[in-house]
């Protein structure tokens, strides 16, 4: 027996229809010539890794580094002469800001653009130089969700057109232009879309076109562990509020979805992902039973050695958000040569941020390990912890003193780099044997979050 449908239900797919493959088609004609159509590239080391054929749709080569542009252009160029005079107002964690700042040139509007404060300088200074004098900048809290707050009060309060990143019809339609491009890039044979999700708005769009132009195909939504808001979204029923959050994928650090884009997943019977593995199988579904949606959680760690793979391997400046879809790879299983699309959503990345990318990379790939050592009381303490417990392949990345004034004589921070991963428990048991009082600080535990 079928779910029985629900008033909730009913709603749900009432919202979704605001948006209309028709419409992103429509979007793809209304903004042509100022958005760039990206190339879709095979990627033989993806695709060696995971016996899928891996393609990365590359959004990080639009003009503003990002798809939020796709978005941003197609609302603002449907303004009416009186909108366009009032001025507009968004709300972004920056790339979406870089797409209305161009668009606010292009079209000669101006806007007051609401920043995160932990949005990377590399992309403030974007910012002013897509809109130059046409855009003026307001840093506000911590989060994008209380930059949204500010940019709604200047709205309320100055009659200025608000340019959503995510929940109004025209973004998603919008940004539901890429799909568009993969399909006439890669025609009918597309097996699976995996897509970076923070609002929402991009998958979405997405979601919506293949739906009607490719049913078969599945849509797999990676978002960070640390800001899940869609699956939180799924599980609730609705859009909830997340508590905290891990603001480091700025780009998809949100706290709340868009009540469009969940619309649009939960009519079209998206579902969370909570074991390792998600078979994506090819095939053409019967009219009840479209392709699969599910979403799954990446580990930020992850989604660090993704951003350092691809710079590595295919020269590739993905921001964290950008790593998303291919970071989420490893989580996900494919039958032999099914055609997989990542989209590398952004890569606007600050180069001031890669030490503590190679730090969560480290982390997670269980190379990199914090201790607090007490040192015994006795001169030579530290000389046997180097002799006893370090390893030949092991080194100390980091070494402070707690106690500065008892130098060799009291307690220390340690960091140490394996040469593998698996030479942890070698390690414990050198600890164990030299009797020295460690404490070993776990990642996940409250007071590692003081070290990365």
């Amino acid at each position: 027996m079928g779910r029985v449908s629900t008033a909730h239900d009913v709603e749900t797919a009432k919202s979704a229809q605001q948006v209309s493959a028709a419409d992103i088609d429509i979007a793809a004609q209304r903004i042509k010539g100022v958005v760039s159509a990206t190339p879709l590239e095979h990627c033989q080391r993806l695709s060696d890794a995971t016996g899928a054929n891996v393609w990365l749709k590359r959004e990080d080569l639009q003009r503003v580094r990002s798809y939020k542009l796709r978005g941003a252009y197609n609302l603002m160029v449907q303004l009416s002469d009186t909108e366009r005079a009032a001025g507009v107002v968004c709300a972004s964690a920056g790339n979406h800001a870089q797409g209305v700042a161009f668009a606010c040139k292009a079209l000669g509007i101006r806007g007051r653009i609401y920043l995160p404060s932990n949005t990377p300088k590399q992309k403030r200074d974007r910012i002013r130089a897509h809109g130059n004098s046409f855009v003026e900048l307001k840093i506000t809290g911590p989060t994008y969700d209380e930059a949204a707050a500010a940019a709604a009060e200047d709205c309320e309060k100055t009659g200025a057109t608000l340019v959503p990143p995510f929940d109004d019809a025209r973004t998603v339609a919008g940004q539901g232009t890429v799909a568009a491009e993969i399909l006439s890039q890669l025609g009918g044979s597309i097996d699976a879309i995996v897509v970076p999700v923070g609002g929402g708005g991009l998958i979405a769009g997405i979601t919506t076109y293949m739906r009607e132009r490719s049913p078969h195909t599945t849509i797999v939504g990676a978002e960070p562990a640390g800001a899940a808001s869609m699956i939180a979204a799924l599980a609730a029923r609705g859009p909830v509020t997340l508590r905290d959050i891990d603001p480091f994928v700025d780009g998809a650090a949100v706290r709340r979805v868009g009540a469009l884009p969940y619309a649009v997943l939960a009519a079209a019977g998206a579902s969370a992902v909570t074991h390792a593995s998600l078979p994506l199988v090819a095939s053409v579904p019967s009219p009840s039973h479209p392709g699969d949606i599910a979403l799954v959680k990446v580990d930020e760690g992850a989604v660090c050695t993704a951003m350092l793979d691809l710079y590595q391997n295919e020269g590739i400046i993905a921001e964290p958000a950008g790593a998303l879809s291919s970071a989420a790879l490893h989580q996900l299983s494919f039958e032999p040569g099914q055609n997989v699309v990542c989209v590398v959503s952004g890569g606007n990345n600050d180069v001031s941020r890669y030490g503590e990318i190679l730090e969560r990379s480290l982390v997670h790939m269980g190379l990199k390990h914090y201790f607090l050592v007490n040192f015994p009381q006795e001169p030579g303490a530290l000389r046997r912890f180097l002799d006893e417990v370090l390893g030949p392949d092991d080194d100390i990345t980091m070494f402070e003193y707690i106690k500065r004034n008892n130098r060799e004589t009291g307690g220390a921070l340690v960091g140490i780099e394996l040469g593998n991963r698996d030479g942890l428990s070698t390690l414990l048991g050198r600890i164990r044997k030299s009797g020295m009082d460690v404490e070993r600080l776990e990642p996940g535990k409250p007071a590692f979050r003081y070290l990365i």
